[in-house]
Order: C-alpha cells, then sequence, then structure tokens
C-alpha cells in the first residue's frame, strides 16, 4: 500500500490525526513502550466500532465471541474476495489470497499474534490491490480512500500501518494482549465491511 508515511499523516483529518497516530506514532513505539488500549478503543471509535470499544471489547473478554467473530470474517472475507471482480491476469492472485486465509486463522487461534499481524498486513496489501489495482500503490492512496469514505480511509491507513518497519519493530516486542486488541480492530472492521 502507500509507501509515504508523513503524506498518509497528512491525509488524515486534523480532529482525528492525533488520535490515529497515538496508535501509530510516526517514529514508531521507543523501546519499553507500546500501544495502550485506550488508544486502540480510540482509534476503534473512530473507525466507527464505538467509543468503548464496541464489539472489540467484547472480543477481548470472550473466547466464543472471538470464535464468533473469526468465523464471521472468515465468510465475509471469502465473500469479499470471491465477488471482487479482476482481470483474468488477476484470477491467481485472488486464489493466493484465499489460500492465505486459513494459516491466518490458524496463527490467531494459536495465538501467535506477532505472526498473524505480519499475515494480517499482507493479506490487506493484497486486498487493498483487489479494490483498488494500481491507485493501492500510489503514495496518495489514504487520501484517496478517505475522499471515498473517511473511515473505510482510516482503516487502508491501519493497513499500511501493521506493514510498517517501524509497527514491525514494536510487534515483536509486545504483549499478547494488546497484539490481539490491534488485529481484532482490524478484524472487526473488516467483517462489517
Amino acid at each position: 500500500m502507500l509507501s509515504c508515511p508523513a503524506c498518509a499523516n497528512n491525509a488524515i483529518p486534523e480532529e482525528y490525526r492525533s488520535i490515529a497516530v497515538g496508535l501509530f506514532p510516526v517514529d514508531g513505539y521507543p523501546a519499553g513502550t507500546r500501544p495502550s488500549i485506550e488508544k486502540i478503543f480510540g482509534f476503534a471509535g473512530i473507525l466507527g466500532l464505538g467509543a468503548d470499544g464496541g464489539r472489540l471489547s467484547s472480543v477481548l473478554n470472550s473466547d466464543d465471541e472471538t470464535g464468533r467473530l473469526l468465523r464471521s470474517f472468515d465468510n465475509n472475507l471469502d465473500l469479499l474476495i470471491q465477488k471482487t471482480w479482476v482481470e483474468k491476469s488477476e484470477e491467481q492472485r485472488k486464489e493466493n489470497l484465499q489460500d492465505r486465509i486459513p494459516a491466518f486463522i490458524e496463527a490467531i487461534e494459536d495465538g501467535k499474534y506477532p505472526d498473524a499481524l505480519e499475515e494480517f498486513g499482507i493479506i490487506l496489501e493484497e486486498l487493498a490491490w483487489l479494490f483498488f489495482g494500481e491507485q493501492s500503490q500510489k503514495d496518495d492512496f489514504t487520501e484517496y480512500t478517505m475522499r471515498i469514505d473517511l473511515q473505510m480511509g482510516l482503516f487502508w491507513w491501519y493497513g499500511n500501518q501493521l506493514c510498517s518497519p517501524k509497527s514491525l519493530e514494536w510487534i515483536k516486542r509486545t504483549d499478547s494482549g494488546i497484539l490481539k486488541a490491534i488485529l481484532f480492530l482490524g478484524i472487526c472492521f473488516l467483517t462489517n465491511f
């Protein structure tokens, strides 16, 4: 997705920028620090998932809710991928993306959240390509998607942040509860996309 983090951050409306950049600081998290659940719930609020985390909060506190959400996510993502029209030359890309989903869900079920977050970033890059084609690789992708729909644009910005080298650094040293919350933030949004 987007290759210019500063461009992406500037595309975020001022009223949401401190919340978004609070979750994914431009320079990453210094050693010994990590995102807080409050920042995650704050970002959930601007994504339309509820200021208190809404369903995200339920999922984080209940294995049954987690299982239900993962089943819904799997079904909805499969439908999104299948229903996305692509050129014949891109059909293999769709199949490859669908093939990634079972291992991704298995990583989540096994509690391997760093691996799952890294894989989710890749899944979102591929999904953005299927939805937006070459536009998803341009520096103005975040701004482009925000013009279509603000929450959708913020979601794609979030997906881009998961892939950034700065995020991958702190993801490796963050406890599983926070990583699960960041991961399920995106899963909750995409399940209802």
